[in-house]
């Protein structure tokens, strides 16, 4: 299957939820669709219901904020149509803005104050300040990308966020000259804290932050005490990394060579937070421990009654489409009354994507799609690698269909190199 000449390409890194749109076919789940004959407005407080209070989302003023700020404002033009799902869209130069889920719950775990000075890591398109500056006295944004920093500043000063500060530099400096911060926000991902960060953190004040390998990440709120941070884990998830010093000095590095998945057959079990270990974004799905399982004792089970529902599980890995030439996706699958959602390609299935350096997609290869009520069969498919891949996302689940679907063994490895 190929892309039509023309197409739009919806790329998830941060929340990640991944979409390929082309004429007449789609090469990824398409999820979370609002109707495009919607306005603006009713766009807004669809995402709120479906993608944001749907997911868990509690904080009325973080809802609040989310209803009223013009998301389509912060993407490029080819994006505005698809604003409003709850998917991270490219922007430019490498980068994403994040899905509005993980916005909106890294300002609800913040919990920001009227008094609040915040500092943010990671600039982007401006959405992420643009949502702290009616909750907050003062947003402090710095973006180490130059471009998308100055892109974001206009955007911020032309509509009017009067509270929020941005400079281009690396942001593992942080901005020291206007710390003490009460909060500080990084919605890129270092290994470990930067210790410049720690230092510009008043004592008492929190950090949200994505931490870990670069395929490997979990989201932390940690809290300043004696002048250390104290983690609190909330969530497995995979950000952007962070760019410049954090990332030159990150000790554990990928192997793109040898491309796989951690936890394939989920005997490893879940975290002290209930989530899939190895796996993140995880919705509307459970772990189920029988002695019919495909692989092992456990095996992962997604159920879902609502169109449109997000259902699935992913996980990112590192590739090097210049020595990897071709992958073996494989996996197990039972499905029970599985249904289409409202669009055709919201079924159960295994999705593989591949993305460049820039963290454009360049490529996808699927298993299925599934559908109605079927026994355990076992699956596989050789899935040709871009020359310019060098990461990839495999995600499992219905994508918006109804139903129940089991899944085990996931697993992908260099084919034929």
């Amino acid at each position: 299957m190929r892309h039509s000449i023309s197409r739009l390409i919806v790329a998830v890194w941060h929340s990640f939820l991944v979409f390929s749109i082309g004429l007449g076919m789609t090469s990824a789940p398409a999820e979370g669709q609002i109707p495009q004959g919607e306005s603006y407005a009713e766009q807004r407080e669809e995402m709120v219901r479906l993608f944001l209070k749907g997911a868990g989302i509690k904080s009325e003023k973080v809802l609040d904020v989310f209803r009223k700020t013009n998301r389509h404002e912060f993407v490029p033009a080819d994006m505005k149509p698809f604003a409003y799902r709850d998917a991270g869209l490219p922007i430019g130069d490498g980068q994403t803005i994040s899905s509005p889920f993980i916005v909106a719950y890294m300002t609800e775990v913040l919990d920001p104050q009227p008094t609040d000075r915040v500092l943010e890591i990671g600039t982007g398109s401006g959405f992420q300040a643009a949502i702290l500056s009616p909750l907050v006295e003062e947003v402090y944004s710095i973006e180490i990308v130059e471009p998308l920093g100055r892109r974001a500043a206009q955007t911020l000063s032309r509509l009017n966020y009067k509270n929020v500060f941005t400079k281009v530099g690396d942001g593992y400096l942080g901005w020291p000259e206007h710390a003490p911060f009460d909060k500080i926000i990084v919605t890129c991902s270092p290994e470990n804290v930067p210790q410049p960060l720690v230092d510009q953190l008043k004592e008492g004040g929190q950090i949200v932050v994505p931490v870990g390998e670069r395929h490997q990440q979990t989201l932390y709120l940690m809290t300043k005490k004696d002048g250390k941070l104290e983690g609190k884990a909330l969530q497995p998830t995979l950000f952007v990394p962070m760019t410049g010093e954090a990332e030159d000095k990150r000790e554990v590095l990928p192997d793109p060579l040898n491309p796989s998945l951690l936890n394939p057959d989920f005997e490893e079990g879940q975290d002290k937070q209930g989530h899939i270990q190895g796996w993140y974004y995880q919705r509307l799905a459970s772990l189920v421990d029988a002695p019919d399982a495909p692989s092992g004792q456990t095996y992962v089970r997604f159920e879902n009654d609502l169109d449109n529902q997000a259902s699935h599980v992913m996980q990112g890995f590192a590739i090097d489409g210049r020595q990897v030439k071709q992958v073996r996706l494989s996996g197990s699958y039972r499905g029970t009354n599985v249904k289409v959602g409202p669009d055709k390609n919201q079924l159960a299935q295994i999705a593989i994507t591949f993305y460049d350096e820039d963290r454009a997609e360049v490529g996808f290869g699927f298993i299925g799609p599934f559908r109605g009520t079927k026994g355990w069969s076992n699956y596989s498919k050789v899935i040709r690698v871009p020359a310019s891949a060098r990461e990839g996302i495999v995600r499992i689940g219905m994508f918006g269909g109804t139903g129940t679907a089991d899944f085990d063994n996931i697993r992908i490895e260099k084919s034929g190199n």
